[in-house]
């Protein structure tokens, strides 16, 4: 793994997705999503752990592994200065096999070209009983609707060039990988309000909507584990059947034994 302590890096111009964070209604995203990562991370041990994209965000910052590391592609905005890795895609990891043992990926599905081959590499680069940890937005709720809505009028409420990953389209990608579902929740309850003075006045859906529409939040946090089955070598089935065919050896008496038999048979009155 190649660390650059100074890179440089062309500035790219701003894209709607960092325009977006930087608003009310990102900023509001941000702060419950850093509060799900510094809790889920916290009591998460070993020896190296990644965050991959979305420097605005330092999800790994309450966890204690001796090696953290946030890697970002070159079009991540102002993310220079908070940058360990450079990476030409998330799909292509340059680490090796089993290296990691902890993995984030806020809202990096979303944006990638190939979000499937993104899980792949995490689950190659894992190590077994490692934990990926995976934030998206919620197809299924009042953000959802609005950006259905607004996106074929050319107002979309969230970047245009993002897809919706619903929760049970990525716990099938789990399965067909090597990872169990460990635990999750969804969050955000507000409607999707571009102004903090409307984000305040609504403050109160975020008690109703976990009581009363808990998996109608705007956004998911899930966090997965990767399996590995174990195995135990078996001998052959021919070395198996050898053994059940070996000859019965006889059993020997002591001389003891012996000696009484024979003084027995001596004295004995049908001799």
């Amino acid at each position: 793994m190649k660390m650059n302590e100074s890179p440089e890096i062309a500035r790219f111009p701003a894209d709607p997705w960092r325009n977006w964070l930087a608003s009310s209604a990102g900023r509001y995203v941000l702060d419950w999503e850093q509060a799900q990562f510094d809790s889920a991370v916290v009591d998460l041990f070993g020896y190296h752990a990644l965050q991959c994209g979305l420097p605005e965000l330092d999800a790994l910052r309450e966890n204690r592994m001796p090696h953290r590391f946030r890697a970002c592609v070159p079009d991540d905005e102002g993310a220079s200065r908070r940058v360990d890795l450079w990476l030409d895609r998330y799909g292509a990891l340059p680490l090796d096999t089993q290296s990691l043992d902890l993995v984030v990926l806020p809202h990096v599905l979303e944006f990638a070209e190939d979000p499937h081959q993104v899980l792949r590499e995490v689950d190659r680069v894992l190590r077994p009983e490692g934990r990926v940890i995976v934030s998206g937005f919620n197809p299924v709720s009042l953000w959802g609707a609005r950006q259905i809505v607004g996106r074929p009028l050319g107002r979309p409420f969230l970047p245009g060039d993002n897809q919706f990953i619903g929760l049970p389209r990525l716990r099938d990608w789990f399965k067909l990988l090597s990872f169990e579902m460990e635990h999750g929740r969804f969050g955000c309850y507000r409607p999707p309000c571009r102004s903090e003075k409307w984000l305040e006045r609504t403050r109160f859906f975020e008690s109703a909507g976990d009581r009363w529409w808990p998996i109608c939040g705007a956004v998911y946090f899930v966090s997965a584990v990767k399996r590995v089955c174990g195995m135990r070598l078996v001998a052959p089935a021919l070395e198996r059947s050898r053994r059940l065919r070996r000859p019965a050896v006889a059993v020997v008496a002591p001389r003891r034994v012996r000696e009484r038999q024979l003084a027995a048979r001596r004295h004995s009155p049908l001799r």
